[in-house]
Formats: C-alpha cells, sequence, structure tokens
C-alpha cells in the first residue's frame, strides 16, 4: 500500500482540470453550450445574500457539486488499478435485482449519480458539511488505496465514504442498522465490514484539517460556477437584517470581553459592553 499522502496535496486529483477540458472539447463538437445565466447584482433598494458559506452549505448545492466531482472521477479514470472485493457491486449487491453484464463499462450520468446520494442524505437526514467530507474520505481512499471510482465500484465506495463522515462530523451519527432500512436488500454485516474495509484503506486517518475542507468548499463552488449550478441567493429583507445584526453584534460582545478579559490594553472602547446583548433565540 503506498504511503498515506495529506489531502491538502491531492488538489481533487486534477479533477477541475478534466472538467475544463471536457467543455472545451463539447464546445469544438459543436455541441451546445450552458446557457448563460444572468447574474443578480445589488442596488440601492436591493441586496442579495448567498446563503451558501463554508460554515453552513446548502445542501442541495453541495450535493450536486459533489455528484459531479464523483461523475468526472469517474470519467477521467485510470483503466487498471487495484481491485477490492468488498467494493465491487457485482460480489456485493446494493439490491436483488440483477446487476447487468455491462455494468462495469457504462458510466452512470451525472443525474443519476446524485439521485444516489440526495437519497442518503435525505433519507439518514445529513448534512451538507458532511457530504463535503464524504468527498475528501473518497478522495483519501482513491491516493491510499490506489484504486479509481469506476461503474462497479462508485456506489460502495460513496457509501462507505457517507457511513464515516456521519459518525465523525454529526453529533447524533446514523447507525449501520439505519442504512439497511433505506437500502433495504442490505444486511448490516455487510455494512460493518463496508466500513471496517473502508477504514483500512485509508490507514484510519478520518482527521480533515479545517483548511482542508475549506478548500474543498471553495473548489466545490468553483466547479458549480463553471458548469452553471446556480447557488442559493435571496434577498436580504428586514427579518434577515436582524439576523445578520444581531449575529455581527454577538461577535463584536466576544471579541471586545476576550481582550478585556485578557488583560489591560492601550485603548479601546467599552461603550458596547454596556449595551444589552441579544438572545441568542434572535439568530436561531
Amino acid at each position: 500500500m503506498p504511503p498515506y499522502k495529506n489531502q491538502t496535496d491531492i488538489s481533487c486529483l486534477g479533477l477541475w482540470d478534466h472538467a475544463a477540458r471536457d467543455r472545451k472539447s463539447r464546445g469544438k463538437r459543436g455541441s451546445p453550450s450552458t446557457p448563460c445565466q444572468l447574474q443578480k447584482a445589488n442596488s440601492c433598494s436591493t441586496i442579495f445574500i448567498d446563503d451558501n458559506t463554508v460554515s453552513q452549505p446548502n445542501l442541495r448545492a453541495t450535493l450536486k457539486c459533489v455528484s459531479l466531482a464523483i461523475y468526472y472521477h469517474i470519467k477521467n479514470r485510470d483503466k487498471e488499478s487495484e481491485f477490492v472485493d468488498i467494493l465491487d457491486e457485482k460480489r456485493h449487491p446494493l439490491t436483488k435485482q440483477p446487476v447487468p453484464s455491462d455494468y462495469a463499462r457504462n458510466d452512470p450520468p451525472n443525474n443519476y449519480i446524485y439521485r444516489f446520494i440526495k437519497n442518503l442524505f435525505v433519507s439518514a437526514q445529513l448534512t451538507a458539511e458532511c457530504a463535503i467530507i464524504s468527498l475528501i474520505y473518497i478522495e483519501r481512499l482513491l491516493v491510499c488505496a490506489d484504486i479509481c471510482l469506476q461503474p462497479s465500484n462508485w456506489k460502495r465506495i460513496v457509501l462507505g465514504a457517507i457511513l464515516l463522515a456521519s459518525k465523525v462530523w454529526d453529533d447524533q451519527a446514523v447507525w449501520n442498522v439505519d442504512y439497511c432500512q433505506i437500502l433495504k436488500d442490505m444486511v448490516v454485516e455487510d455494512v460493518n465490514e463496508l466500513e471496517r474495509v473502508f477504514l483500512e484503506l485509508i490507514q484510519f486517518n478520518i482527521n480533515v484539517q479545517q483548511s482542508a475542507y475549506a478548500k474543498y468548499y471553495f473548489d466545490l463552488r468553483s466547479i458549480a460556477e463553471q458548469h452553471g449550478l446556480t447557488l442559493p441567493i435571496d434577498t436580504l429583507d428586514k427579518k434577515r437584517a436582524k439576523k445578520l445584526e444581531a449575529r455581527s453584534q454577538n461577535e463584536e460582545y466576544d471579541k471586545l470581553a476576550e481582550m478585556v478579559e485578557s488583560g489591560p490594553v492601550k485603548a479601546i472602547s467599552l461603550e458596547n459592553l454596556s449595551k444589552r446583548r441579544p438572545s441568542a433565540a434572535v439568530i436561531s
């Protein structure tokens, strides 16, 4: 097994370069390009704010970006890679329906990948942050185990990554037996074995640094913009403005209080500390 590489060195395995070349090749063949979308702009009377932030990503937009990243990994895979039995869908099917004989040759479309991932996240009530962590684990597996995402293994790799990400990230993790309720033809022993092998293949490295998480988040935003995926933008109304004001006041209060507790400083205004701090219920 090759030595582990830090996730910040993976750089999404050249995924964005493959995506850019794919768009250029489609343009040369004369296929219709993505229609130009109008960009909303702020004015004196209307302000638009982005609801998709690094601390609270939008679930639908994040899942679409992650599915697109997985699609390009499958499409631009190396023809030869290591074979792992537990990851092969024909040997370990997720459903009782027979796997087609050409299952290993036909690349799944992007919308099919999105529906598969969305079903897991909606059914298990997982967060958008979990989707980003899952993609980090997937790419970590590709590097550590020297394997590729293929039509024959992508579902089980995605499932294994979601299993770990939900337990590492979410406070109330989904039990393995709960996934058997979502994928009704799976047995809990298969899920347990998949999780165990996945951990071994990534050398039990489940740590994700903040810098790596932020890098993947902004990389996913980039691929969304490059492919015309619209990110959620809403107008700043009175209610949302009050929430933003409450957040900023709380942040300012905490910083001033921390400076006072840390010791004497040359100059500081304590005016804001005498004001009533907004209730946390305002921003809930």
